[in-house]
C-alpha cells in the first residue's frame, strides 16, 4: 500500500520508539490492514497529504497485520485507524475527520498550532514529573511520567533498572519526596549514563497499574529489573539514600570499568574529567617485562577495578617514559615502576601509591581511598599534564632497535698504531 518512494513513513516496533515516542515532531500516524477496502480508499489521500505536510508534520503508517504488537499497544479494533500523536506522546488523540487530505492536513495544522501555545504558555503537554497539578513543579524531565498506556514498553520491556514512585497528588509524603526523586534521578541518570531510571505513576490517574502492583498506601517505590518480580525499595527517601541504592543495583550488573592507555589528550581528559578518581599506572617499558609481564599486571590491574567498580572510577595506564610529563607531575618514578597514582581531577590533587603494585598492595591502596583516607598534593602545574600522542600497545613481545650495520672495508686498519687497536 505504501512503498520507499512515498512521503508516508512507515512504520514498524523496532522504529516506532525512536522515531515516533522520542521525537519532538507532531505524528499522524495510520494503522491498516492491507485487505481493507476504507484502508485502499485512503491511501492515495494519506500519500496525498503525507507530501503537502512534508518537513512540517510527519505522517506514518502502521501495517497492523505485520504488526500486531503495535496495533494491540494501542488498542486499534477497526481500520483504518488514525492517530495523532502530539505534545504527549504517551497520549495519541483520535482523528475524527474526513477521510481526505485537505481535512488530514487542516487537522494536523490544528496540532501544530496547539503545541506551539502550549510551549508559549509553558506547558508540555503533560510530559513532566508533576505531583501538583499546576503548581509549578515541572521541569523534572529526568523523572519519566509513566502510565497505564506506556508502563510495559518502557519499563517491563527495559533492559535497564528502574525505580518506579507511585504518588498520589493529594498525598503530603509524596511533595515532600517529590524534590529528592527529582535530585536523585539527575544524578543517577549521569553517573549510570541512563541506565538506571526513575519513573512515576500518578496513582490517582492510572488505576490499573496501582492495582496491578497492590498498591495500598503513598507514595510507595517499586524497583523492576527485567525477568525479575518486582521488589519493594525500603531504603531512606533523601537523595542520598536513593543514589546509593540505585548506584549499588547498577554496579551488580555492570562489567568491570575498561582500562584505557593513555595514548592521546582527550583520553585522560575524558576519563578523568568524567570520573571522580582517575587512577593511572605507570608500567615498566615492554623490553622490561614482555607481553607476559605486562598482562600480568593489566589483569591485576582488572581484577581491582571490578572489585571497586561501585566506585565508577576512571582507569588508565601508560609505558615508562611515554608520559614523562604526567609521571613528574604526579610525582611518579621515584619508587621505580611499575607505579600507580590516583587523580582527582576536580580538585587537582593526587594520592601516590606507596606499597607494592600487587593485588594487596593495591587493594590497600584503593580502600583507603574509597575511605577518603590517604595522604594527598596538589597536581604538579595545578593542571592535567600535557600528553603526548603515542601508538596503542599492540599486544606484542617488544623488538629492540635495529643498529646501523658499519662497513669497516673502506677503512684501512694500517694506518692505526696497533698499541692503539
Amino acid at each position: 500500500m505504501f512503498s520507499a518512494s512515498d512521503d508516508v513513513v512507515q512504520l514498524t516496533p523496532s522504529n516506532f520508539n525512536r522515531e515516533v515516542i522520542q521525537s519532538d515532531a507532531v505524528w499522524l500516524i495510520e494503522f491498516y490492514a492491507p485487505w481493507c477496502g476504507h484502508c485502499q480508499s485512503l491511501a492515495p489521500q494519506w500519500k496525498k497529504a503525507a507530501t503537502a505536510l512534508k518537513g512540517i508534520v510527519n505522517i506514518g503508517a502502521v501495517d497492523t497485520d505485520q504488526h500486531q504488537s503495535l496495533g494491540g499497544q494501542y488498542e486499534i479494533r477497526g481500520f483504518p485507524t488514525i492517530k495523532i500523536f502530539g505534545a504527549n506522546k504517551n497520549k495519541p488523540e483520535n482523528y475524527q475527520g474526513a477521510r481526505t487530505a485537505e481535512a488530514i492536513v487542516d487537522a494536523a495544522l490544528s496540532a501544530i498550532r496547539s503545541l506551539a501555545k502550549d510551549r508559549l504558555n509553558g506547558r508540555d503537554g503533560g510530559q513532566d514529573y508533576k505531583h501538583s497539578s499546576g503548581s509549578g513543579s515541572g521541569g523534572k524531565k529526568e523523572v519519566i511520567e509513566l502510565t497505564d498506556d506506556n508502563f510495559d514498553r518502557q519499563v517491563l520491556n527495559s533492559d535497564d533498572v528502574w525505580f518506579v514512585e507511585f504518588f498520589a497528588p493529594w498525598c503530603g509524603h509524596c511533595k515532600n519526596l517529590e524534590p529528592e526523586w527529582a535530585a536523585a534521578a539527575t544524578e543517577v541518570a549521569e553517573q549510570t549514563k541512563g541506565k538506571v531510571k526513575l519513573g512515576a505513576v500518578d496513582a490517582t490517574v492510572h488505576q490499573g497499574l496501582a492495582s496491578r502492583y497492590g498498591i495500598r498506601g503513598f507514595p510507595t517505590i517499586k524497583i523492576f529489573n527485567k525477568g525479575e518480580e518486582p521488589i519493594d525499595y525500603d531504603g531512606g527517601r533523601t537523595k542520598a539514600d536513593i543514589v546509593a541504592r540505585a548506584l549499588d543495583l547498577f554496579s551488580e550488573n555492570a562489567p568491570p570499568p575498561e582500562i584505557f592507555e593513555i595514548l592521546n589528550e582527550d583520553i585522560v581528559k575524558k576519563t578523568c574529567e568524567d570520573h571522580q578518581l582517575c587512577i593511572i599506572a605507570v608500567l615498566p617499558h615492554i623490553l622490561d617485562t614482555g607481553a607476559a609481564g605486562r598482562n600480568s599486571y593489566l589483569e591485576v590491574m582488572l581484577k581491582l577495578a571490578d572489585k571497586y567498580k561501585k566506585k565508577m572510577w576512571g582507569w588508565l595506564w601508560a609505558e615508562a617514559g611515554a608520559q614523562l610529563d604526567m609521571e613528574t607531575a604526579l610525582g611518579i618514578g621515584g619508587f621505580g615502576y611499575p607505579a600507580m597514582a590516583a587523580v582527582n581531577a576536580r580538585k587537582m590533587k593526587f594520592a601516590l601509591l606507596k606499597g607494592s603494585f600487587s593485588e594487596q598492595g593495591i587493594n590497600e591502596f584503593l580502600r583507603e581511598l574509597s575511605f577518603g583516607r590517604g595522604s594527598t598534593a596538589p597536581v604538579g602545574g595545578g593542571a592535567l599534564p600535557k600528553v603526548n600522542k603515542v601508538e596503542a600497545w599492540d599486544g606484542k613481545d617488544g623488538e629492540l632497535p635495529m643498529e646501523d650495520d658499519i662497513d669497516l672495508s673502506d677503512i684501512d686498519l694500517d694506518e692505526f698504531d696497533k698499541d692503539e687497536l
